[in-house]
């Protein structure tokens, strides 16, 4: 059994009593990668499940000192993170459930080998910006356990203080990574340093990342510890001047959540001001939380959105492109075989005629062998010729498109002799892409069930799981 259909399998059995509805959408993705294993667009080894983590995902980013930790320890109700002014870690920290009580600590390789969770094989993406740094995974990640009902069936990643980082490089990678895969992206700001000297670039390049995205939707901007600030200035200067601050960067936001630890005791003279301050925060973090605690359907919605976008790019994008090169790699190596043939074979027959060789049968047949020989020679010659042109020029187009899937490879695997004598890609035809369209089907019948279950717009009582596992049984 290859590694891709352990994983779904695995997959599958995690799923199957928090989302009986996504356990259908992992098959559906093991269909895919049995298409991309036997046109060697996958490697036997990759699936493209895992391309997106199946867990609700909730992101944690800003400065040190910006109260990070202590809002998911206030979450969460334990004090599973440090707190304090200075930077306390310089690791990424990903916190997920454990029905053990006990906090646990795992290093960072724990998350850089096991495909269910975020950081799976980023030591190799580290390696790439920074030589020999992946190695070194455990300074950068952490796994850690809380038995928090908050915290179950979604994953939480608390940043590092940027300011203390000094493995920038690495940092940034990393960050860009979280962004691209959260469901949710909370930034978080010290509403205590809103001039521009104190942004780091670090911070900048964070905030840069967020500007004029498709998502933008997931992103929260939190201004924390707005207490202390407001105790001087109001809450709308205080705001307005972090608004002038990233609209500087290219970053207009339009609302800032206003926040601070309800831990903490609000000192203000003014009683006025101090249960203004405690509404708001107390909305705002209301807020932050039910759209937290939302996150599950959100990545459902994604999840099967990925499974309808990966079959299109194979079926409409990628294959297409792997058929013309394969087209154009066979045609001009029959065309240079045919010019050759025709060359050889009136060469022969001029010389033939002219010496009255071709009278000889021995001569003859020595002629014929030697005609043979020579043609398969060239033909191999030709046909690498065209396939380093191609593997080229779908390299190229690989990166243009920015495909997921290995059009070079799978170039290598189908430039073969059944392409060259039928004209066809041995694995795929009609049958194969009327199993892709099935996929793109169900795809939209598992949305409209999802549509169902969330919004229930007939007022019906809602499915039991049992009935939910016969609704995607006949689905299939």
């Amino acid at each position: 059994m290859q590694a891709s259909e352990i994983y779904v399998q695995n997959l599958e059995k995690h799923l199957a009593e928090e989302n009986p509805l996504l356990v259908d959408v992992a098959k559906n993705f093991q269909e895919i990668d049995n298409v991309g294993h036997e046109l060697g667009l996958i490697h036997p080894d990759q699936s493209t499940a895992r391309q997106i983590p199946w867990w609700p995902l909730i992101s944690i980013l800003g400065l040190f000192s910006a109260g990070k930790s202590s809002f998911i320890n206030h979450f969460l109700g334990q004090k599973i993170q440090r707190t304090g002014v200075q930077a306390v870690d310089d690791k990424f920290t990903v916190l997920c459930y454990s029905p053990d009580p006990e906090v646990k600590t795992l290093p960072g390789v724990a998350l850089d080998v096991d495909p269910r969770f975020p950081f799976y094989q980023i030591s190799r993406e580290i390696d790439e910006e920074m030589e020999g740094e992946g190695k070194r995974i455990n300074a950068y990640l952490q796994l850690k356990t809380c038995n928090s009902e908050n915290l179950k069936g979604k994953i939480f990643i608390d940043s590092p203080g940027f300011d203390a980082d000094a493995q920038r490089s690495a940092t940034l990678r990393i960050t860009k990574h979280i962004i691209e895969i959260s469901d949710l992206v909370l930034i978080f700001f010290d509403a205590r340093r809103p001039e521009p000297g104190a942004m780091r670039d670090t911070l900048e390049y964070l905030v840069k990342t967020t500007i004029d995205r498709y998502d933008s939707e997931k992103f929260i901007y939190v201004l924390n510890q707005i207490d202390v600030t407001a105790r001087e200035d109001s809450l709308e200067e205080v705001v307005a001047a972090w608004r002038s601050a990233l609209a500087e960067r290219g970053l207009n936001v339009t609302h800032f959540y206003t926040i601070f630890s309800p831990d903490v005791e609000l000192n203000a003279e003014d009683d006025y001001i101090k249960k203004r301050l405690e509404a708001r925060r107390d909305r705002d973090l209301k807020e932050i939380h039910q759209r937290m605690r939302h996150v599950e359907v959100k990545r459902a919605y994604r999840i099967l959105n990925t499974l309808e976008l990966t079959t299109k790019e194979l079926m409409d994008r990628s294959i297409p492109v792997l058929e013309k090169a394969l087209r154009g790699w066979r045609n001009w190596t029959l065309r240079f075989d045919t010019l050759l043939f025709a060359a050889l074979v009136g060469a022969g027959a001029f010389v033939g005629l002219t010496t009255g060789m071709w009278l000889n049968p021995m001569i003859d047949a020595m002629a014929v062998a030697a005609l043979f020989i020579v043609m398969f020679i060239f033909h191999l010659i030709f046909s690498s010729i065209f396939k380093v042109i191609y593997r080229r020029s779908l390299a190229k187009k690989q990166r243009q498109m920015k495909l997921r899937f290995n059009l070079v490879k799978a170039f290598d695997k189908c430039a073969n002799w059944h392409m060259f004598a039928t004209g066809r890609i041995k694995g795929w035809n009609e049958k194969v892409r009327q199993q892709l369209e099935n996929i793109l089907n169900r795809a939209d019948i598992l949305i409209q069930r999802l549509n169902d279950e969330m919004t229930n717009p007939s007022g019906e009582v809602p499915k039991k799981p049992e009935e939910v596992k016969k609704v995607m049984a006949e689905v299939s």
